[in-house]
């Protein structure tokens, strides 16, 4: 079954109140009385009285995530806290960003640590299985203000494990080709027709291979989706070894096609903006933010080729020993508000909300409904909108890749 998350416009859920203030008077996460349960702190311009907040946040991705806690969602959060002081460190794109957060939470839990460094975490999909299986994250969600707004499929399953409660999704992204008009005068249609261009138009079509970020890793997993025909297993499980024996030659199939291979996500924007390749698997909210700020041809334009294309969330965790877990959950209950949902994930960076984006595009800017879906309609994403592998095949299809 394909990845739903977008039907969630249809759910009539509701959300009854918003970040709480920063009282003395709250539970913890892992209580049986939300903090948020009687209170309201939606993102406002008028100061509150002086309260002292102080975490420490760690987020997986490029370059563009520690942009979005800095520039956007933090200065948000002092017009209400003026004395909060949010730490923000990158540990890199990709999955192994999410790696070393998983690494120095289990460092820390292994050498018996009663309270650890970080309060906040940004992770990929992948990293959930090894975080709850090692008990190195809270059950928060039922403590957030925001659990009623909780209804993607994959806050509940994450490729193939149980995650319900212990995540938010921050954002939901998507993997699309990008290609310029001018040179691609028909977009391919399917991936039988993206391997006859490659073929008919050699070294113009880009891609940062298995490493160095996940546009990359999308492109060769729907690759392998298209032609192996087993989305529906590899996504849903269960594991079944016989199935791999068909990927040695997929994966050759797809390595001999004459394309570039470019240094990450960035990587292929940048070449693709300069001419150097003139097609290439993107994040839909990466072309975006390009396009916004003056760095890609605004001409370009995207195309999610049949079966589809992979995308998924970036979730937001609390470590189980997080030191300020008070001020991590309320600053978690920030993040996954409507407003900043708005404001920052639609409106700013062109990403899918995390949250029932029933609550959320009623606050986000008419610019920003339009050009959100210009090009990935919501019929696309319901229909090609992919989900990467559960893990069993995620990680033996990164190994064939590389190994063929």
């Amino acid at each position: 079954m394909r990845k739903k998350w977008f039907n969630v416009l249809l759910v009539g859920t509701s959300v009854a109140t918003l970040l709480a203030g920063c009282g003395t008077n709250e539970a913890k996460p892992g209580s049986s009385t939300s903090p948020a349960a009687s209170s309201s702190s939606a993102p406002s311009d008028k100061p509150a009285k002086a309260v002292k907040m102080t975490l420490n946040l760690a987020t997986a991705g490029d370059t563009n995530m520690t942009e979005l806690q800095e520039k956007y969602v933090i200065p948000e959060l002092k017009k209400t806290y003026p004395d909060v002081q949010v730490n923000v460190v990158g540990t890199g794109p990709g999955d192994a960003g999410s790696q070393k957060i998983f690494e120095k939470l289990k460092a820390q839990k292994d050498a018996g640590k009663q309270e650890w460094d970080i309060d906040v975490a940004i992770v990929h999909q992948s990293m959930m299985k090894s975080l709850i299986e090692n008990d190195l994250v809270e059950k928060w969600v039922p403590n957030s203000a925001n659990k009623g707004a909780v209804v993607s499929g994959d806050s509940k399953n994450s490729l193939g494990t149980n995650v319900e409660g212990y995540v938010i999704p921050l954002y939901h992204s998507q993997v699309a080709l990008a290609y310029n008009p001018d040179k691609v005068k028909e977009a391919p249609k399917n991936f039988d027709d993206v391997e006859k261009w490659i073929k008919a138009n050699p070294k113009r079509f880009g891609y940062n291979g298995i490493k160095n970020g996940m546009s990359g890793v999308a492109f060769a997993t729907a690759y392998t989706y298209a032609k192996s025909g087993d989305y529906k297993t590899l996504t849903e499980g269960p594991y079944n070894a016989d199935l791999e024996k068909k990927w040695p030659d997929i994966m050759k199939q797809l390595k001999s096609l004459p394309v570039v291979y470019t240094n990450g996500n960035n990587g292929t924007l940048d070449m693709l903006n300069r001419g150097e390749i003139d097609m290439g698997p993107v994040w839909v909210d990466m072309f975006y933010q390009w396009i916004s700020d003056g760095r890609l041809n605004p001409n370009f334009q995207l195309k999610v080729a049949d079966p589809g294309l992979p995308g998924q969330p970036l979730y937001v965790v609390i470590p189980k020993n997080a030191k300020n877990k008070e001020a991590a959950l309320k600053y978690a209950d920030f993040l996954t508000s409507p407003e900043i949902q708005a404001k920052v994930i639609v409106d700013k960076f062109s990403w899918y909300p995390g949250i029932n984006a029933e609550l959320v595009l009623p606050k986000v800017s008419e610019e920003g409904k339009q050009k959100l879906f210009k090009y990935v309609t919501a019929e696309d994403l319901n229909k090609r909108g992919q989900s990467l592998p559960i893990n069993e095949y995620f990680g033996n299809l990164q190994a064939a890749y590389e190994k063929n």
